[in-house]
C-alpha cells in the first residue's frame, strides 16, 4: 500500500493518494480515541503537548528522508547529523556567536554534509547505504572528539526557551513542522524539481535521456535531507539545552519507518509529504500510548517493525500487479 504522486489532476492515482492519506488520518484518530478511553491522562493538555513535541522532530526528519527514498536511495546518517549539529550549535553559542549566526552556520554544515553524500554517490559511485552509514559513524566520532565525550551546556535562554514554549496553545515545535511541511509539499508536488525526484526514482537512465539532470537531482535530495536533519539538531539542542553527540540514536530508523508507514515506497518513485507526517505522529502516538499503559518499551519496537513489514509487503504486491 503506497502513495504515488507523479500525476497531476484528478487521476486514479491522485484519488488513491487522497484516500490513503485519509485512511492514515482515520487510523491516527482511532488511536487517539482508543487511548482516550483506555487512559485517564491521554487527553490532558500536558500529554497532548508532549505528544506533539515527540512527533514533530521525527516528522521533519521523515520529510527529508522521503525526498531521498523517492529517488530510490536511503539516508542512514540523519540521526547522527542531529546529534552532531546539536554539538555544533552548542559550541558556537558557548564561544560567543550570536544566535542567528550559530543557526546559519549549523544549517550550512547540513548543506555541506548533503553535498558530500551527493558527491560520494554521483562522483565516487558509492551506494547510498554505504556513504551515509560511513557518515553516521564519522559524525558520532567527530562530535565526541569535539566534546571529549561530554556535553556542552547552552546558557542562552531565548534559544532554549523557544522549543519549550507555545504559540496559540500549540507547541512551537509543531509550528516548525508546518513551517517545513508547507514548502516541502509545494516543492514535491507542484514544482519541476519535485517531478524530477519521482522521475529519477522511477528510472534514472530514462530520466537522463529525457533531459533530467539526474546528478543534480540526487545532490538536491540528499542536501534537503541533511538540512532537515541539521534543523532538527537545532530544535533538539533548544529543547534539551545541551549539545550531545550521542543524542538521536536510532532516529534515522524512526524517520524511515515514518516515511514507509506514510506510503513512501522503498523501491523509489512513490511518496508524499503528508503521509510521512501522519506516519511520524502515528508512531509517536503508539509510543506515547504504550508509556501511558505501562507497556514494555520493547513492544514499541516490535509494533513498529510489524507495521513496516506489512506495508512493504503490500507495496511489493502493488508493484507486481503493475
Amino acid at each position: 500500500m503506497s502513495l504515488e504522486t507523479k500525476d497531476v489532476g484528478p487521476t486514479p492515482k491522485r484519488r488513491f493518494n487522497v484516500l490513503f492519506g485519509l485512511t492514515l488520518f482515520a487510523l491516527l484518530l482511532a488511536l487517539w480515541l482508543v487511548l482516550g478511553v483506555s487512559t485517564d491522562s491521554f487527553w490532558t493538555g500536558n500529554n497532548i503537548a508532549n505528544l506533539l513535541r515527540q512527533g514533530s522532530m521525527i516528522a521533519i526528519l521523515a520529510i527529508g528522508q522521503t525526498f531521498v527514498i523517492i529517488t530510490g536511495g536511503i539516508d542512514l546518517s540523519v540521526g547522527a547529523i542531529v546529534g552532531f549539529t546539536s554539538v555544533v550549535v552548542a559550541w558556537l553559542l558557548a564561544h560567543g556567536f550570536p544566535v542567528w549566526a550559530a543557526i546559519l552556520i549549523t544549517l550550512g554544515i547540513g548543506v555541506c554534509i548533503g553535498l558530500f553524500h551527493g558527491f560520494g554517490i554521483v562522483r565516487l559511485g558509492l551506494p547510498p547505504f554505504i556513504i551515509t552509514l560511513a557518515t553516521l559513524t564519522s559524525l558520532r566520532g567527530i562530535g565526541l572528539l569535539i566534546t571529549n565525550g561530554a556535553t556542552i551546556s547552552i546558557d542562552n535562554d531565548p534559544f532554549t526557551e523557544f522549543s519549550r514554549n507555545d504559540f496559540a496553545g500549540i507547541p512551537n515545535l509543531f509550528w516548525m513542522v508546518v513551517l517545513v511541511g508547507i514548502p516541502a509539499y509545494i516543492f514535491l508536488h507542484h514544482s519541476r524539481w519535485g517531478r524530477y525526484l519521482f522521475s529519477v526514482g522511477s528510472n534514472a537512465e530514462a530520466s537522463r535521456l529525457s533531459g533530467v539532470n539526474v546528478k543534480g537531482t540526487i545532490y538536491l535530495a540528499y542536501t534537503l535531507s541533511a538540512v532537515c536533519a541539521s534543523f532538527v539538531g537545532l530544535l533538539l539542542a533548544s529543547r534539551i539545552g545541551i549539545g550531545n553527540a550521542t543524542q538521536a540514536e536510532g532516529w534515522e530508523l524512526q524517520a524511515i519507518a515514518s516515511s514507509v508507514i506514510g506510503g513512501t515506497s522503498l523501491f523509489g518513485a512513490v511518496g508524499s509529504i503528508h503521509g510521512p507526517l501522519l506516519g511520524a505522529f502515528i508512531l509517536a502516538t503508539i509510543n506515547n500510548g504504550a508509556n501511558l499503559l505501562n507497556v514494555n518499551s520493547f513492544w514499541q519496537r516490535v509494533i513498529t517493525g510489524v507495521l513496516i513489514i506489512v506495508i512493504v509487503y503490500f507495496d511489493q504486491l502493488r508493484r507486481r500487479q503493475r
